[in-house]
């Protein structure tokens, strides 16, 4: 799979959402869709409109393509992609309206609450409701999360002898770190959160994080972009990332050669969630593609691209479940409890992070 895509899909900056979420203009659709049918009425519905077309889902991430092949053997489906960024998607799905071309997007969980605010989804609870945290869907289904990621390290055992297994070793450690670009990447800001969350902060209180990072760049030791290829040439000593990036980077380049953790004091786990366009020409497929992504079978497809079900009580087979973490390591993560408050804080961290981390660059 294409694990770099996987961050690069959040690189989204408090510019493009707060420009998103300024651009509201609730039109109502032509086509009233009910989304209170059974799941039998919505399988027959979905069969007659026999496509579903998709945005932000290619088959190379997470492993989609294995959904798409079931959604086509089992309800002959025919599927499309088109890969963007989540502020692409509610763009497409805004200015196309009544003459959309796209049925369903994947988006980061901050603008899920935006394409509901601008009136462009469709809700749709499914069958698996129950087992979705509150902190994962939208009260109505307007978006639910179908998987996580939670920030983890990723450490290159021929450069580091102990590899860090919590946030203190990193700060007692000799090694480079690499976080990649906190002024714009989604997930290096996501790193500042967890180690903030670690030290006492929380989503509205990121000062611990940088603090953290700033005597990192005091020390010369925060340097490097964790790609794949800077990894693979031995680059790196520590990389902090999405655990479904470190454990694609993993298996890409050596099993052996790396190990991935949670830190143990902890950790923030966020997700990506399904939005249904609500202009849709294939509403009732969406909503059948949504009702498989948080099925058992969807779960695993997912799983095995190691992102992380949004679902705990999905039974995953045993080869599968060998290549996600073990579940006790995340005792101690937690997602973001204040969306709103999370988004404003993004955007004062690239001014933060400039002045007082990147000033002490070595």
């Amino acid at each position: 799979m294409a694990i770099q895509k996987l961050w690069k899909k959040g690189l989204i900056g408090a510019l493009a959402i707060s420009m998103l979420a300024a651009c509201s203009d609730s039109s109502s659709s032509s086509n009233e869709v009910k989304s209170d049918l059974s799941l039998e009425e919505i399988t027959k519905k979905a069969k007659e409109e026999g496509t579903v077309n998709s945005v932000g889902m290619p088959d190379t991430w997470a492993n989609w393509v294995e959904t798409w092949e079931e959604l086509g053997t089992e309800y002959s489906l025919k599927h499309k992609d088109t890969d963007m960024s989540s502020a692409e998607e509610l763009a497409k799905f805004e200015a196309e309206k009544d003459d959309a071309t796209a049925d369903i997007g994947d988006v980061g969980i901050a603008f899920g609450p935006i394409a509901k605010d601008k009136d462009l989804t469709l809700p749709y609870k499914t069958s698996y409701w129950d087992e979705i945290p509150d902190w994962a869907k939208d009260d109505e289904g307007h978006w639910i999360v179908g998987y996580t990621g939670t920030i983890s390290f990723l450490t290159d055992k021929n450069n580091v002898k102990n590899a860090p297994k919590s946030w203190e070793d990193i700060k007692n450690g000799d090694y480079t770190v690499s976080i990649g670009d906190a002024l714009t990447a989604n997930q290096a800001q996501f790193a500042i959160l967890a180690a903030a969350m670690a030290f006492g902060g929380n989503e509205s209180n990121i000062q611990p994080g940088i603090d953290f990072f700033a005597d990192l760049a005091k020390q010369g030791r925060l340097k490097g972009d964790p790609t794949v290829a800077n990894l693979e040439k031995g680059e790196i000593d520590v990389a902090i990332l999405w655990d479904f990036n470190s454990l694609g980077y993993r298996h890409q380049i050596d099993e052996k050669r790396f190990d991935v953790v949670i830190p143990s004091e902890g950790s923030v786990t966020s997700g990506y969630a399904t939005i249904i366009n609500k202009y849709a020409k294939n509403p009732h497929a969406a909503m059948l593609a949504r009702e498989y992504i948080l099925s058992d079978a969807g779960q695993e497809n997912l799983a095995k691209g190691y992102a992380r079900p949004i679902r705990d009580k999905v039974q995953l087979s045993q080869d599968v479940q060998k290549l996600l973490l073990p579940e006790e390591m995340y005792k101690n993560a937690q997602p973001v409890k204040d969306q709103k408050k999370w988004e404003e804080t993004t955007k004062q961290i690239p001014q933060l992070y400039q002045e007082q981390v990147l000033i002490h660059g070595k």
